[in-house]
This record gives C-alpha cells, sequence and structure tokens, in this order.
C-alpha cells in the first residue's frame, strides 16, 4: 500500500512562485488607494441599482468618483517621477 503522504509532492509540488514576491507586494500597496477608491465607488453605485438615486446618494456617487480621478491622478504622477527602468540609447 502506497502512502499519501508520499505521493504529496507528485501532486501538488511546492513551487516558490505561489506567494507573492516583496516588489509585487510593495506595488500592491502603491496601488491600493486607488483600489480602495474603486470599490467605494462600486459601493455607491451598487446601492442606486435598484432605487432612484437621492441627492444624499448623488453626492456620495460624485464623492467616489472624485475620489478615484484623484488616486488615479496620483498614481500617474508617482509613476512619471520614477526614473525609468530602460537604459539611455
Amino acid at each position: 500500500m502506497k502512502s499519501i503522504a508520499a505521493l504529496h509532492d507528485v501532486v501538488t509540488p511546492w513551487s516558490d512562485g505561489l506567494e507573492p514576491s516583496d516588489a509585487e507586494l510593495e506595488e500592491i500597496e502603491v496601488e491600493l488607494p486607488l483600489i480602495l477608491a474603486e470599490r467605494d465607488l462600486l459601493d455607491a453605485e451598487i446601492m442606486t441599482l435598484d432605487r432612484t438615486p437621492t441627492e444624499v446618494d448623488e453626492q456620495r456617487l460624485r464623492r467616489a468618483c472624485r475620489r478615484v480621478l484623484a488616486a488615479r491622478a496620483a498614481l500617474e504622477n508617482r509613476a512619471a517621477h520614477l526614473p525609468s527602468s530602460g537604459g539611455a540609447a
């Protein structure tokens, strides 16, 4: 009789690529304000799907849109100020 534990590595071999690298985690952290702003916008949109938006709903949607735009602009500005990784020709 064969042991399942002995075959475990054959069935699901461990790979170091399963966990995100430090660079990937840092990128996620940099993009987190945009991710959270987009989540808030989606929440605001979902709340108005099955009813007519009230004035408060419209304010919440506008505020969420402004947060998404500000987060995108900040991310783009940050990317524009980072030194490029490519070499000079």
